[in-house]
């Protein structure tokens, strides 16, 4: 048996900010952006490589699902965003000034940073040591 997570929903407030931030910012790859309905669309953004898993970035359709816009984890780190030049990419989140929750620090796994995303939600930026 051959399984993969395709698709993780991140409930964001709207689309286009959401489509901005992850292409413009961190420079993933909109892969889908479909109208299901006047108010639904199906919007799929993936970080360039070889990767296959995709943000599907789920707008909020109530009030408790807007309540968890950028707290689905209850403060935790959310994703992991693995990188093979971490002062590249490090470098980017300063120039578009993305919030530094955790400055970089050598691990025993990797060299890591903990950013906020447009909502708040948090994220691990990891260069992983390669045995």
């Amino acid at each position: 048996m051959n399984q993969q997570i395709a698709h993780i929903a991140l409930v964001v407030n709207d689309y286009d900010d959401a489509i901005e931030f992850y292409t413009k910012k961190l420079n993933f790859d909109l892969i889908e952006d479909t109208p299901l309905s006047e108010i639904k669309r199906w919007v799929l953004v993936k970080p360039k490589g070889n990767g296959h898993c995709c943000l599907l970035l789920a707008k909020a359709a109530n009030e408790l699902q807007s309540s968890r816009v950028g707290n689905q984890t209850g403060g935790r780190v959310f994703l992991f965003l693995y990188t093979d030049d971490f002062n590249k990419d490090y470098a980017n989140l300063l120039l578009h000034q993305i919030t530094i929750v955790r400055p970089p620090s050598n691990e025993e796994y990797g060299t890591v940073a903990v950013f906020e995303d447009l909502y708040g939600n948090l994220w691990d930026l990891i260069q992983p040591i390669t045995q």
